[in-house]
């Protein structure tokens, strides 16, 4: 029987918070059918990353279920031929069941505007090609070898949500017309790259232990003197740190790039700038605190900014969305110390 709209939607808005770090307080923020949109394509992209690290499936079954969901925005037998699938993923127990209800996930996106599915088909099916990708290159686990592969992955996997996302600021926000849609779009990826390269360090020694996957690219493990074998070696802490700088120096750009695309959003999409502020915030504080914490990863340590930074962030953010001023400010100081610290 196919499920009801309305299952749909309380699966959807019950499911989000288990399966999202950063993005679930965000996305509550959206208005109407954008937060609808940016919810449903969230959840369709964690089921996407689900099967990408089901530990226990081969590669060429990742694949064909990959290709599968690529499938299902269109094709109902697709729809039916992934559920009968799903029951063989494993991983994160909350992953797991949002994958193994993916019928539910679709029948909230057959709810969406045609517009706005038009977007979230063309950037989450580009994300999926890329995962297959990766899949097939790596089938014993993903091992990044090169700095323009690793850009490669982090355009799949993240560039492309933030192509998705400002598609749809143009389309629901009348203040992001023609000109702002074009000057937030040559900063959009740079933008979701930048969150992503900072989860990505901050989750290494995590994603090797647990996910059987290292996105450090070799070349610049060898380089400084480590590889994908020592990455969570004590005796190359020094090395490791010195070669994750790299990446971290790429990151600051990314992060000041992301804070002129937050700025570019205009200030009556005050929704939209809450929702870009907060996982950029997080994402400076995290960086910060990782650039202090150079052991970490030889500690099998996963850097995290306290709950009372979070809060103070959160509190701020809201305060100063409406102004660039307060926002660059704010965007300072939780680069330099934590905003909790604050008086």
């Amino acid at each position: 029987m196919t499920p009801s709209s309305a299952q749909a939607d309380a699966f959807c808005q019950e499911i989000l918070p288990a399966v999202s770090r950063t993005f679930a307080l965000s996305i509550r923020l959206l208005p109407g059918a954008l937060g609808a949109a940016v919810r449903d394509a969230y959840l369709l992209c964690r089921i996407a990353d689900t099967i990408e690290d089901a530990p226990d499936l081969p590669a060429p079954e990742k694949a064909a279920m990959l290709d599968l969901l690529a499938a299902a925005f269109d094709d109902s037998a697709a729809r039916v031929a992934l559920n009968d699938g799903i029951g063989v993923i494993t991983g994160d127990p909350a992953h797991v069941h949002l994958t193994q209800n993916s019928g539910l996930v679709f029948e909230a996106y057959d709810q969406l505007p045609p517009g706005t599915r038009a977007h979230v088909r063309r950037w989450v099916q580009e994300m999926i090609v890329g995962m297959r990708k990766f899949v097939l290159a790596y089938p014993a686990g993903i091992r990044i070898q090169s700095v323009d592969e690793y850009k490669e992955y982090c355009y799949y996997v993240a560039g492309t949500v933030g192509y998705m996302l400002t598609d749809l600021w143009h389309e629901h926000s009348p203040s992001i017309g023609k000109r702002q849609y074009e000057a937030l779009r040559q900063r959009c990826r740079a933008f979701a790259e930048a969150l992503q390269t900072v989860n990505i360090l901050k989750d290494v020694a995590r994603d090797a232990e647990h996910e059987n996957s290292i996105y450090i690219p070799e070349q610049l493990l060898r380089e400084h003197g480590s590889a994908h074998s020592t990455i969570l070696a004590h005796d190359r802490v020094d090395q490791n740190h010195a070669a994750l700088s790299a990446l971290i120096q790429l990151a600051w750009h990314d992060l000041d790039q992301a804070t002129s695309y937050l700025l570019s959003i205009p200030r009556r999409a005050l929704a939209i700038r809450l929702f870009c502020a907060l996982p950029l915030l997080f994402a400076y504080a995290t960086l910060r605190d990782l650039t202090r914490t150079p052991g970490a990863i030889a500690r099998r340590e996963v850097v995290k900014i306290s709950r009372a930074e979070v809060k103070s962030i959160t509190v701020r953010s809201v305060l100063g969305v409406w102004s660039n001023r307060l926002m660059s400010r704010l965007v300072s100081r939780t680069r330099a110390r934590p905003a909790a610290a604050e008086s």
